[in-house]
């Protein structure tokens, strides 16, 4: 009897859903009533800083949200997040059983349209695509730069944030009582400092504030409607969110703005469970609003958030 011939086909693994997987894990947290940007201010022994690649310059977009929070669950010290290969490359070696963090990339591509001649010009597409990193403090033999000691969280002075505001061309009046960017006026209201708990609290409004602002027409003319219909709201809040907190680390200010949590998760749930790449595209905004800020007016000297070139890891 003669073998049948064996087939050649071999089951392929179905791709991995990036977005799906991001926007479940930051769904877990919201359940649970926190907010993953704000995990390393309420949790950390001291000053946050910036998550950073293997050349020193800080991630951006998404994947600071997602390395601040794996940095806080499994307790990490050193901010340094490097591919298995950028490890070797430094003489370091990850250690046997070490469980890495996907971060994402965002690319650019150009392809021939399937029902075209081959003379036909080639259509550009993004594309996302992840790969895993691992904290320095599960990689042995890194330079010891790799593992700085701690820094005593300063919050930046009053007349330190005023100045670096003044810088940005955005006009600001004083309420009552509310705090609020005022498109159709493109100004900010913000009560008196002595409304606020604290000068950093006052700081920290009007950094939430100034992200909104960076929306306006003449400046990055951010419009959620058409992506986001009803629920465009909820995404420019979650943009200004997460735009405070990633701006706190360069200027050492917590993004601590909304009291109420509950009433704007239950909008950021929705949204999340709406559209499985809404967070992604809220946390890419959220860094042109931070890089727009940052340009106008630069951190101060010995920020824990340099600038650089983070990559392609924002979704615009």
């Amino acid at each position: 009897m003669t073998a049948a011939p064996q087939s050649s086909f071999r089951a392929s693994r179905a791709p991995r859903d990036i977005a799906g997987d991001i926007t479940a894990r930051i769904l877990e947290d919201l359940d649970k009533g926190v907010l993953p940007w704000r995990k390393p201010w309420d949790s950390a022994r001291t000053e946050p800083c910036l998550p950073r690649r293997a050349t020193g310059a800080p991630y951006r977009g998404v994947n600071v949200v997602l390395l601040w929070s794996t940095t806080v669950a499994r307790g990490f010290r050193s901010p340094y997040w490097l591919s298995f290969r950028q490890a070797a490359a430094l003489g370091g070696h990850v250690r046997r059983g070490a469980r890495g963090e996907r971060v994402v990339y965002y690319g650019h591509a150009a392809r021939t349209p399937p029902t075209a001649d081959a003379h036909a010009p080639k259509e550009s597409f993004r594309f996302l695509k992840s790969y895993v990193v691992f904290n320095a403090d599960q990689i042995e033999a890194l330079p010891p730069h790799f593992h700085p000691g701690p820094v005593a969280g300063e919050t930046m002075p009053e007349a330190s944030h005023d100045a670096w505001f003044a810088k940005l061309g955005i006009s600001r009046i004083t309420t009552r009582d509310t705090a609020a960017y005022l498109p159709r006026r493109d100004v900010i209201a913000m009560p008196p400092p002595a409304a606020f708990d604290t000068p950093a609290h006052f700081a920290a409004t009007l950094n939430h504030e100034a992200c909104h602002a960076t929306g306006a027409t003449h400046r990055l003319d951010r419009t959620l409607e058409a992506r986001f219909g009803t629920q465009a709201y909820a995404a420019e809040e979650l943009v200004a969110e997460i735009g405070a907190a990633i701006l706190g680390a360069h200027l050492h200010l917590p993004p601590h703005h909304i009291h109420d949590h509950a009433a704007y998760i239950g909008c950021w749930m929705k949204l999340l469970q709406h559209d499985k790449r809404a967070f992604l595209t809220a946390a890419g905004k959220a860094q042109a609003a931070v890089d727009w800020l940052l340009a106008k007016s630069p951190a101060p000297a010995g920020a824990t958030g340099a600038s650089g070139d983070g990559g392609g890891d924002v979704e615009t």
